[in-house]
């Protein structure tokens, strides 16, 4: 009997154990810097639900648009042992050789918002994200019809396309579905195409050269708002009025985009949600109780709103444009 109980003992201090090792997780998070409202808000969001859930610790690290410093970022996760770690890579390629570390370690990997290059190439656990080729052809598609609606619909269009980082997921995937979306529409030329970094202080530059250098732009497609709400700078500064002498369609939908529609400064904004939170805690709590997602890349649903509202935009998805202001209020980031 005292043999038996030993046992007993000794299997419910595995058990204790094991339910221990199953509260307790270390989740790390190589976030790829600050560079927009949509980033800090992402950042934000997630670090707040990491940090919030019982028995999780956050390991955060800021690589401060560097792919290096991600890179660094990700082997010291592997030498600390954490559970699990969440990915954004600041570019698409250059993955391979680190992620591949990751998977020997035996670390379920969680691609968030961008995917690498070599995503095809590697094990993953989940991965959540925008669609950028749908966002991208959602840009034009909506200033195509928003002109239409304007009785500019047969008018020769000059269009500016302000890209964000170069080689990122999101930059390559919106220029693709861009240009895709201008397919239909004969009558819009693009007459400019450069990086804008996606921050607001290079959107601003990038405008104030193309007003010296263009001779025409009717609209800009701002591959994030950041850049944009820095277009809108430079076009006040050089004597032209944002909204009305250029059309701006931005992506992202943070609400100083909203507002900038509101005051009539932008035009369209394309939504892409930073709020992965949602999905990302009840992924982590599924893996660690057995479940598996597949390899397919899990998109949120997202709208499209404007300075008009009812604007169709028949991509892949076809989606209705709400007006900004009607829903301003109830924006969170």
């Amino acid at each position: 009997m005292k043999k038996f109980l030993a046992i007993v003992l000794a299997l419910a201090m595995v058990m204790a154990l094991g339910v221990s090792a199953f509260a307790d997780l270390k989740v790390a998070f190589s976030q790829i810097g600050q560079e927009s409202d949509w980033r800090t808000a992402n950042t934000d969001n997630l670090c707040a639900a990491i940090e919030g859930h019982e028995g999780w610790t956050l390991i955060y690290d800021d690589a401060q648009q560097k792919q290096e410093n991600q890179i660094k970022a990700l082997r010291n996760f592997i030498t600390q042992g954490v559970d699990y770690i969440l990915f954004t890579g600041v570019v698409n390629t250059g993955w391979d050789e680190v992620l591949a570390e990751v998977n020997e370690a035996e670390i379920p990997l969680i691609l968030i918002d961008r995917m690498p290059e070599c995503a095809d190439k590697i094990e993953y656990a989940a991965a959540f994200g925008g669609d950028f080729v749908e966002e991208g052809r959602r840009q034009t598609i909506w200033a195509g019809e928003y002109l239409k609606s304007l009785g500019r619909g047969d008018e020769e269009i000059a269009v500016a396309i302000m890209e964000g980082t170069t080689g990122a997921d999101a930059q390559v995937g919106r220029t693709k579905g861009n240009l895709e979306g201008l397919e239909k529409y004969p009558n819009m030329k693009v007459v400019a195409q450069q990086s804008g970094n996606f921050t607001r202080a290079e959107g601003q530059a990038v405008m104030e050269s193309w007003l010296k250098s263009v001779d025409k732009i009717d609209v800009l497609i701002a591959q994030n708002d950041d850049m944009g709400l820095g277009a809108v700078d430079a076009i006040k500064a050089a004597g032209l009025v944002p909204g009305k002498d250029i059309i701006i369609v931005g992506c992202d939908s943070v609400k100083a985009a909203f507002e900038a529609i509101v005051a009539g400064d932008m035009n369209a904004t394309i939504e892409c949600t930073p709020l992965y939170a949602d999905f990302v805690v009840p992924t982590i709590e599924g893996l660690e109780a057995g479940e598996t997602y597949g390899r397919d890349v899990l998109h949120p649903a997202e709208g499209v709103y404007d300075c008009v509202g009812g604007i169709v935009c028949g991509g892949e998805v076809e989606v209705t444009s709400t007006l900004a202001a009607d829903v301003i209020d109830a924006r969170v980031y």
